[in-house]
This record gives structure tokens, sequence and C-alpha cells, in this order.
């Protein structure tokens, strides 16, 4: 009897094995948790020194218009108003976004509703090259086209919010399109052919059907392209100006938060003013992330839900 209690009682080969994997998953994990925990700290508390440790106002900061900070402003203090940035982030954020999802949406119902053989034969591999295309060459391109380009058309310099909204559209285009499709082809077939049954048109189908099914996948894909445009740095600092001016128009030199962070991070003395409120852009850029993030988790419980 003991040996048959011992038997039953002894694990297997491959219950240790299984019981070694579970560890390595659970370290691994508890890794990328300390990894991302670390970063938010670190960035954190460089960032937040500007407000407790060189005592500048949060509001001054978030809703200042003059950004120097190497220059003392009328009440003393660095002038570091980040709202330029701030407000060039997000309206080259939302401008490439509103112009990338139809052609985004047109691409992927071409290539599940109309023609998925050609779609898939013409469209795909084009997709798969502007994401392998690095951001240098995006900001190349767009600096020696786009920039002629909107200075012939629309006048000005050619650097500003546009220039830098067109080159984001494309950097964009490949993921909206990509989840896009994704979102369509998770639309169960029955939702098409009871369509069909009930006498519905093709692009009826389509339209009142497909994409309203997938409408939470879509919103998905167009959050997840804005996360990118927002924290895109090289190829809009190549195309916008780097003025740290607060945009008047389009086709007028800005600056976005990426653009500012990569050419005065290097040139700065850690500790001092300079350096802190350009973490604290960092940490900016870090919060809005994480919203993109949780915006996105919002989204698909929603659809999850239906």
């Amino acid at each position: 009897m003991e040996d048959v209690k011992k038997v039953l009682l002894t694990k297997s080969k491959r219950a240790r094995m299984e019981q070694r994997g579970k560890l390595i998953s659970f370290l691994c994990i508890a890794l990328i948790v300390l990894v991302v925990i670390s970063i938010f700290f670190f960035v954190a508390s460089k960032g937040l020194a500007t407000f407790f440790v060189d005592k500048i106002n949060v509001f001054d900061f978030l809703f200042g218009s003059d950004w120097n900070p190497s220059q003392l402003g009328p009440d003393g203090k660095p002038m570091v108003g980040a709202l330029p940035m701030i407000a060039g982030s997000f309206i080259v954020t939302f401008l490439s976004a509103i112009v990338a999802t139809p052609f985004a949406i047109g691409a992927a119902v071409f290539m599940t509703e109309i023609s998925p053989k050609n779609g898939t034969k013409i469209l795909q591999p084009v997709i798969e090259l502007l994401v392998g295309i690095p951001s240098v060459v995006y900001g190349f391109i767009g600096l020696s086209v786009i920039v002629p380009a909107v200075r012939s058309f629309f006048g000005g310099t050619g650097f500003g919010i546009l220039a830098g909204t067109f080159v984001l559209f494309i950097m964009i285009l490949p993921t909206v399109t990509t989840m896009t499709v994704d979102a369509l082809k998770s639309v169960p077939r029955y939702y098409r052919e009871a369509s069909l049954a009930l006498g519905a048109t093709r692009w009826q189908t389509i339209y009142k059907v497909v994409l309203r099914a997938a409408v939470p996948g879509i919103l998905t894909a167009v959050v997840f392209g804005m996360a990118r445009a927002f924290g895109e740095a090289l190829a809009i600092q190549m195309v916008i100006g780097n003025a740290a001016l607060m945009p008047s128009s389009l086709t007028t030199p800005a600056s976005t938060l990426t653009s500012i962070l990569t050419m005065g991070i290097g040139n700065t003395i850690m500790g001092t003013v300079e350096n802190n409120v350009l973490w604290s852009l960092a940490l900016i850029l870090l919060l809005m992330s994480l919203f993109f993030n949780i915006v996105i988790r919002m989204i698909g419980k929603k659809g999850a839900l239906k």
C-alpha cells in the first residue's frame, strides 16, 4: 500500500514540466510588469521634478504659450509654456486620423468584400511594404516631396501642420488598414447571408450590416493609429518646422511634443530646469499612451458585450 500511495502522490514528468512552464511564464510576466513600472516611475520622477523641485506652476506649464526654458519671464520664472507643443501634437494626430480613416476603410472593404483575391494580391504587399519602411525614410520623402508640394499649392514655407498631417497619414494608413481588415473578417458570415436573403443589395449589406457590426474593431484601429501618430518623432520633426509657437494656420511652422524632445534632450544637462521640463513633456507622452490604451480596451469590451 505504501508503494501504491507513493506512486499516486509522485508527480509525473508531464506535471513537473507543466509546473516548470507555469513558473517560467510567471517570471517572464513579472519581469515585463517590473520593467513597465520602472519606466513609468523613472519618467514620472524626472517629469514631476519640474513642479516639485523647480517650483514651476502646473497650469503655467500646461496652458502657457511661451517656450524658452533658458530665459526668465516677467514673473521671474523660466518660460516653459508647453501648450504650443501639446496643441501641435493633438492637431496633427487628429487630422492624420481623419484623413487616413476613409482610405483605410475603403481599402479594407475592397480586400474583404469586393475583391478578396485581387485585393490580397495587390494591396497586401503594398501595406506590408509601407509597414517596413523606417521613419527616417518617411521623413526624407516628406522633406523632398510633401513640403515642396505644400509650398507650391498652399503657400508659406511648406513646413507645418499640413505637411506633418500628410506624412503621418501615410505612416498610420497600413496600421489602420490591417486592423480594419481583421475587424471586417471577424464579422460572422451568416450576417452577410441573412442580409442578402432578406433582399438587401451587396452595398447595403456592406454598409448597413458588415461595417456596423465591425464598428468596435474599426474604432480600435483608428485609436491605435492615433496612438502611433501621437508618439511619432523623427518623421514629424523633419517636416513640421519645429517652431515652439501656437499654430496659427496649417501652413505655418509648428512643433509637437516629440519634435521638441528629440531636438532638446541631447543638448541639456541632467537635473537642470531645461532638462526637467523635457522630461515633463515625456511624461505627458507616456500618460497619453496610457490613455490611448485605456480607450482601446474600453472599445474592445464594448464590442465583446455585443
